[in-house]
């Protein structure tokens, strides 16, 4: 059985300490983004640990994981690339833009690049419809208004800032 970190419990326990005693559960959503942010997506070891911690059943501590796409199961490469795949994207080509990751990187949507720096995936709005189609880039940077071409270029600067990584 897993165990969480040191730091991991007092990031869960100051957002516990957000709610009254009797509903500490509310911390879950918190919770398992530190986990996620600490080991890179969520085992059901880290699952089973959260839920002890939190003192909640284990299948609570999944359904929240099942409804939220923010939660990763399995792990991602370095930087996650998420299509939206709603009607506004859809309608300005988002379809050419995932057909062309795909090809160009050579996976499927929820795959990862062979060397472990792209993970590719289909998601549902983004709020971005203005800026169709739109990217989310590493969960947390928007890319609106998706050409091949700026697609290309945000993963060749993606690609040799891995290089400059390595170095």
């Amino acid at each position: 059985m897993a165990q969480l970190s040191d730091q991991t419990c007092k990031i869960i326990d100051a957002w516990r300490a957000k709610f009254p005693k009797d509903q500490s559960r509310s911390a879950v959503l918190m919770a398992l983004r530190t986990v996620q942010d600490e080991l890179g997506h969520l085992s059901d070891e880290s699952l089973h640990a959260v839920a002890d911690y939190l003192d909640m059943p284990v299948a609570q501590v999944s359904e929240v994981v099942s409804f939220y796409s923010m939660y990763r199961r399995t792990p991602q490469g370095k930087h996650t690339l998420a299509i939206c795949n709603s009607l506004s994207c859809h309608l300005c080509q988002a379809q050419s833009l995932l057909d062309h990751l795909k090809t160009r990187l050579g996976i499927e949507p929820g795959q990862t690049t062979a060397d472990g720096q792209f993970t590719l995936k289909v998601t549902e709005c983004l709020a971005a419809c203005a800026g169709a189609p739109a990217l989310l880039l590493d969960d947390q940077h928007y890319h609106e208004s998706m050409t091949i071409e700026s697609l290309d270029a945000l993963i060749d600067t993606l690609s040799s800032s891995q290089g400059a990584d390595n170095d």
